[in-house]
């Protein structure tokens, strides 16, 4: 739901002319009311005559049904048989059949809307009328609105006011010759193809009419605006929608002779079936011997080159010295993982001594090892494993990689993991930098990457992992400047959080401990608004009442206070369009409620259009 609310912020800023904004949602579907939900008065002409389109269906089967659900004045019921190329009212309409009614839209304060009453025949729902009944021809939060006496449960003999979506042409479509907005209903199986078709209009002009960039996914239950220049017309030779929400399937009764046919073309097609599943096992076989081959002599030919050991500990104590170990080589039995056992002198020497000058944060240093720029960490005995045990697993580009460990001697009893280390450093000092600042597709790529990873960590490996330490200090930037998550650990549900870095937090992460990866989206929001400003916040309260203005300010107060909340390195270098997109992603992603957050698959495809 977050993404389509965010597409429809994209469309409402990348656009400069057109109509009226087409809602992703259902019918049924109850989110707060945002643009597209009921068409804005945003046309000199306060009223006007104009269309929608209706489909037979079980409950009204002829036009004459139709017309009384839309109070059609009877002196009007030559014009609507003609419109529809019906002789007549009583015609029983196939299933689905569209039909084109005349409505009168007027402006009722913000909105357009074309009124009728409905007298409500039996115990029933608003979400049945408006999408049942009305085709979804308006929404039930819309409905229920309308009608606030009216209790959810509706009785029979309830009268309702329905506010049907419509919209009269604005200036701007006056200006293009558009003089109708036919209200479409979409159902499933509709396309815009299908629809240019019936009313032979383009599909430029369908989009441009709904505020849409070319080739847009529709929906069923959803409405579209058709702009059309003359007398609407449609090309019955399209075939008709199916009507919706059908009760029942048709049966249709087989002749013998046609299921003796059926059942020769059954035998013939199960034994044609059986010989391709023989070939397709016959081929699964010698490719699973040919991989098999390929393993053992990969294997053999990486075991006669260096000091890198293959699966577990035990053969790498041949490798790279380690004698008198304090940790168990049994720390990696059974992971079938490329790492390399490092001695402690080479660690001494990439790192000069663990020297001040090579110290990089709380336990960790930063050295080169066989000219690879690494990150070396000290860790418990417990953790070590744990790291180990995660990284066995992963295998993702935008995921700092694990190069290898180090079990300690007796002059160092703490193990050590080898990691890289990208040779920009750490999002956080490359915001912090002002001097070479981060240019705006950089900052987009860069929570693209995020996303990605973290997505890769939620979704792509078993078991799964919530990552629960996103921040500006663990994301690491490349040479081409894309983004690797580090410190990738898995953390027991009743661990703390962390104080030797400050960040804001989910607040069920910090009273509660809940762990889920919404902790981790909460996380990719404080990051993306660290993106856009260069600040960085401990405890929420800046970016909270930097982003306020985003909960229903006037349009141009919301532009001024974006651009008073962006990082003023950019200096006002990047799309406006793009930079609220982050904006209201980033506030969806640290709502307090958890539920209420977007999904990573939501976030992915709404970022997805940015890079």
């Amino acid at each position: 739901m977050v993404y389509i609310l965010l597409i429809i912020f994209w469309a409402s800023i990348s656009s400069s002319s057109g109509q009226q904004y087409y809602d992703y949602s259902d019918c049924s579907l109850d989110p707060d009311s945002y643009p597209g939900s009921r068409y804005t008065c945003n046309s000199s002409q306060k009223s006007c005559l104009t269309f929608l389109v209706y489909r037979a269906n079980q409950q009204f089967q002829t036009l004459s049904n139709v017309t009384d659900l839309f109070q059609v004045n009877p002196d009007e019921s030559n014009e609507v048989l003609r419109l529809n190329n019906l002789t007549s009212p009583s015609k029983m309409l196939p299933p689905g059949r569209e039909v084109l009614i005349p409505i009168n839209c007027s402006c009722s304060g913000q909105f357009f809307q074309a009124n009728f009453s409905y007298v409500v025949p039996g115990s029933t729902t608003y979400s049945d009328i408006a999408c049942s009944v009305f085709e979804s021809l308006l929404k039930s939060r819309t409905l229920g609105e309308e009608n606030q006496l009216q209790e959810n449960d509706l009785k029979a003999g309830s009268k309702l006011l329905v506010p049907l979506k419509c919209a009269c042409p604005d200036d701007f479509s006056s200006s293009k010759e558009v003089k109708y907005l036919v209200t479409y209903p979409f159902v499933e199986g509709d396309t815009l193809d299908l629809l240019r078709m019936k009313f032979g209009i383009s599909l430029e002009d369908l989009c441009a009419a709904n505020l849409l960039a070319p080739n847009p996914t529709v929906y069923p239950n959803t409405t579209f605006l058709i702009p059309l220049k003359k007398y609407p017309i449609m090309n019955l030779q399209i075939t008709d929608s199916q009507p919706p929400s059908p009760g029942f399937l048709p049966t249709i009764d087989i002749e013998t002779t046609g299921q003796s046919k059926l059942r020769t073309l059954y035998v013939v097609g199960s034994a044609v079936g059986f010989c391709l599943v023989l070939v397709a096992l016959l081929v699964c076989g010698l490719y699973v011997k040919a991989l098999r081959k390929w393993k053992v002599e990969r294997l053999l030919s990486f075991n006669a080159r260096s000091s890198c050991s293959i699966a577990s500990p035990r053969s790498a104590q041949t490798a790279r010295s380690s004698t008198n170990s304090c940790l168990s080589p049994d720390l990696l039995v059974g992971v079938t993982y490329s790492l390399c056992n490092y001695s402690i002198d080479e660690l001494k020497r990439a790192t000069k001594g663990f020297s001040e000058d090579a110290r990089i944060g709380d336990q960790a240093y930063k050295g080169m090892i066989d000219n690879v720029q690494v990150m070396i960490k000290q860790m418990r005995f417990e953790d070590t494993r744990q790291v180990v045990d995660v990284h066995s697993k992963i295998n993702h580009i935008n995921i700092v990689s694990l190069h290898g460990f180090c079990y300690g001697e007796n002059v160092t009893p703490w193990p050590y993991i080898v990691l890289e280390l990208p040779s920009n450093g750490c999002l956080r000092d490359c915001l912090f930098n002002q001097s070479n600042y981060l240019r705006w597709h950089k900052r987009t790529q860069i929570a693209f990457d995020v996303a990605t990873g973290l997505h890769y960590l939620h979704h792509c490996i078993f078991p799964t992992y919530a990552h629960l330490s996103v921040n500006s200090r663990n994301i690491f930037l490349t040479t081409s400047w894309r983004a690797k998550l580090g410190n990738v650990r898995p953390l027991k549900r009743n661990s703390s959080i962390s104080l030797s870095v400050k960040v804001w937090v989910a607040p069920e992460y910090l009273l509660h401990g809940s762990v889920s990866e919404k902790v981790d989206i909460f996380a990719f929001g404080v990051v993306l608004l660290e993106l856009l400003s260069a600040k960085e916040d401990m405890d929420g309260r800046l970016f909270k009442d930097s982003i306020g203005f985003l909960g229903g300010a006037s349009e141009g107060g919301c532009f001024e206070r974006l651009r008073s909340f962006m990082d003023p390195a950019l200096k006002q270098d990047y799309p406006l369009a793009e930079a609220l997109c982050l904006a209201v992603l980033a506030k969806a992603c640290v709502e307090d409620d958890p539920l209420h957050r977007p999904s990573m698959d939501d976030i992915m495809k709404v970022l997805a259009r940015m890079v």
